[in-house]
């Protein structure tokens, strides 16, 4: 057996099937490239689900690491440690809010989120005991806890779990009308991907996300905007509400945040928002540690600097300038912004993208026939071009 097969073979004996990854075993990678245990090198195009925007092991977090490293790693939330202020009040910074509530995964975010507005709600708007509801949307992907699956529409998040979590009402992604109809005076929140990234890079119609902050203040209801994906540079802006001058009440942040070395999630909102906990109301013994921490601080001072987001704006720009030149038989439909692009098929995406590993660059699809493109921000516009040319290659089959 080769290196590939002998712990391949070992993946699918030991671990739960819960993916389906194509045949491959990374052993390293720096900025937009990894190398496969026999030494192959690959492009790659998908940046962990932008969790890799600022590229693999980017020099300046992987010195924030090793810095933290040889100090303190973990004193859990009973201590204050000396990383943790400077980084709710920059990340605070970042946001242009008041408090930043630091958790580990994106769905322990999205869940803290959730507990925030209910805890609003009831404490803050006056909603009677037990009646808050969540407006969510159609597509979403926001996470696979028990109650963040209550409200997927994906069978594959979905079936098989209940009985599921209530309070949340779906309706159509894009649709202001439906979401205008659903919410009543027990709505506390509003929770949507300002674009949806799991259900195939969908990019809402022009408007709709100041529409739904404007539904939203009319109604007294928070704006949960998650930018787990769609956050941190990866469109050409720092969040994806700003291409419709929009701000959210609250922001959920994670994947980039962690700099593509370990699980960073935040929930940040102002005050009158997050100030509703009180101690011991919520926790968690890994949210904040200090490695967490020196990482958020360097990718705040990187996407401080404006570099990131005008390299997704420029290269951006070109990935979907080539992408909408595709040949109209075997593409449906390009989705996207930024470094970020759902390439719609008429076919099948999986035979695409094993093509793709196949010629050096790799990319995922999604929901069957969606190619999903999101390479770290750090690419050379030489790299991308090489990644679209083989893309041509791999859509003639």
């Amino acid at each position: 057996m080769t290196p590939t097969e002998k712990l391949r073979a070992m993946s699918e004996e030991h671990s739960a099937h819960n993916y389906h990854p194509l045949p491959i075993v990374l052993a390293d990678g720096e900025g937009a490239w990894v190398t496969d245990v026999e030494g192959r090198r690959y492009l790659d195009m998908l940046a962990a689900y932008s969790a890799v925007n600022f590229g693999h092991r980017n020099p300046r977090l992987t010195e924030a690491v090793r810095r933290q490293l040889d100090r303190v790693t973990l004193v859990s939330r009973a201590f204050d440690h000396d990383q943790f202020g400077p980084f709710v009040t920059e990340l605070a910074e970042l946001c242009g809010k008041d408090m930043v509530l630091p958790m580990n995964s994106g769905a322990e975010a999205v869940e803290t989120a959730l507990k925030t507005a209910r805890k609003w709600g009831y404490e803050v708007r006056g909603v009677p005991a037990d009646r808050a509801n969540i407006i969510t949307f159609e597509g979403n992907f926001h996470g696979r806890t028990t109650t963040i699956i209550s409200f997927s529409t994906d069978p594959d998040a979905r079936d098989s779990y209940g009985p599921y979590t209530p309070g949340f009402r779906t309706v159509p992604y894009g649709d202001a009308d439906a979401l205008k109809a659903a919410m009543d005076d027990d709505t506390v929140a509003v929770l949507i991907e300002p674009i949806q990234g799991e259900a195939g890079v969908n990019v809402p119609p022009s408007g709709f996300l100041r529409t739904v902050r404007e539904l939203c203040t009319a109604n007294g209801s928070l704006l949960i905007a998650d930018e787990i994906q769609s956050g941190l540079g990866r469109t050409g802006t720092t969040f994806a509400v700003e291409h419709e001058g929009v701000v959210p009440d609250v922001y959920v942040l994670g994947k980039a945040l962690g700099g593509g070395i370990m699980p960073v999630s935040a929930v940040v909102a102002d005050a009158g928002v997050l100030g509703v906990f009180k101690p011991g109301q919520h926790g968690s013994t890994f949210g904040g540690n200090p490695v967490a921490c020196a990482i958020g601080r360097e990718v705040v001072a990187m996407l401080r600097t404006g570099e990131f987001q005008e390299r997704s704006r420029t290269l951006g720009a070109h990935l979907h300038e080539r992408l909408g030149g595709l040949p109209g038989d075997v593409v449906r439909e390009v989705r996207g912004r930024g470094l970020w692009a759902g390439v719609e098929l008429h076919g099948k995406a999986r035979p695409v993208s094993e093509r793709l590993m196949g010629l050096g660059v790799l990319a995922k699809e999604t929901h069957d026939t969606t190619l999903r493109l999101a390479p770290p921000l750090v690419i050379e516009r030489t790299d991308l071009d090489w990644a679209l040319d083989q893309l041509e290659i791999a859509l003639k089959g």
